[in-house]
């Protein structure tokens, strides 16, 4: 058993710091609000993020950095991923030397393009074999309910990876591993741009047939873009690739389903933006994705739209006919 830190005391972070503690380590999470902090430790509930959800014992809380990180082998990180640079540079001298970093970040860095993995490389100047990325179809709220899933952590590191996952399983869930880091790391990010998509046309009020033709046109899409930029064509059919866009395009706990789904119902970007309580990942890639793309020439029509529709240049109702007719005819 480890001594690990989860940063980040949102639904995911407190969701992650339950299955490893589940799994038996022994878990700090720094939460940034001082008042979470206290309802962990008295109550062993975070209420605002996990309503109903009893905490373990073993997972204690703390607004104060240093403490958190201060012995831990393993830190998780789950902030958002435009604050993840400036964090790590903020306090990236107080995690112990050794200590193994993961990801549980699903975006891409805005001004750079950087994957999650390559943001913690700069930033803590970690190396990449102290890096692992985990992804899947992880739903918080159910699996702070203790719901049977899956996951994937991946390293350059196969050593790394094992201890990851060894850390990160329990009863409830499973981790496995690969060394495909950019693979299981774009998956998570370029679902993110699928489910708002999904989440538009429901919005709207389209059926499960245009969904599921858009769910199909867009792991191609998403594949195309990953494979292209190094990632191994089996993972984006796997756990961290396929069954993370399942899981996040057809549930309404999802927050990249529910903030297109509201871009479907006539709100603004903005207007979405400012009623959502966490931060929809999907909306901050949509633009550096595309620019990515465009720099290995991989079309992303899907996208491209879902980025027309946040600009304001395409009415919702109008958007499901183009995904569905994105692409050669002849092809997936």
């Amino acid at each position: 058993m480890a001594k690990v830190a989860v940063i980040g005391a949102g639904s995911w972070g407190t969701t992650f710091a339950k299955v490893l503690a589940d799994g038996g380590n022994d878990v700090t999470l720094w939460a940034r609000r001082e008042d979470i902090a206290e309802e962990i430790n008295t109550r062993h509930r975070n209420a605002d993020y996990l309503p109903g959800i009893k905490l373990p014992l073993n997972l204690v809380a703390s607004s104060d950095i240093a403490e958190v990180l201060a012995g831990a082998s393993q830190v998780y990180l789950s902030v958002p991923s435009q604050t993840l640079r400036a964090n790590l540079v903020e306090w990236g001298s107080l995690i112990e030397p050794n200590a193994i970093l993961v990801s549980l970040m699903k975006g891409v860095e805005q001004d750079t393009g950087l994957r999650m993995s390559e943001v913690i490389a700069q930033a803590a100047g970690v190396s990449v074999d102290k890096i692992a990325v985990i992804s899947g179809p992880n739903l918080a709220m159910e699996i702070a309910k203790a719901e049977p899933t899956a996951s994937v952590a991946a390293s350059e590191s196969k050593k790394t990876a094992e201890l990851v996952a060894a850390t990160a399983t329990n009863e409830y869930f499973t981790t496995y591993i690969n060394q495909d880091v950019i693979g299981t790391e774009f998956g998570g990010i370029l679902k993110n741009l699928i489910a708002v998509a999904i989440g538009i046309v429901n919005g709207v009020g389209y059926g499960e047939n245009t969904k599921a033709s858009i769910m199909t046109r867009g792991l191609a899409e998403i594949s195309r873009f990953a494979v292209a930029y190094g990632a191994q064509e089996g993972t984006m059919i796997g756990l961290a690739g396929l069954g993370d866009l399942i899981a996040t395009c057809e549930s309404p706990l999802s927050r990249n389903h529910k903030a297109g789904e509201m871009l479907g119902r006539g709100y603004s970007k903005r207007e979405v933006l400012k009623q959502m309580s966490q931060t929809a990942e999907g909306l901050a890639s949509v633009a550096p994705v595309l620019q990515l793309a465009a720099a290995k020439n991989v079309e992303m029509p899907i996208v491209e739209q879902v980025l027309a529709v946040l600009e304001g240049r395409m009415d919702p109702k109008d958007i499901a006919p183009h995904l569905t007719n994105s692409g050669k005819p002849q092809g997936e």
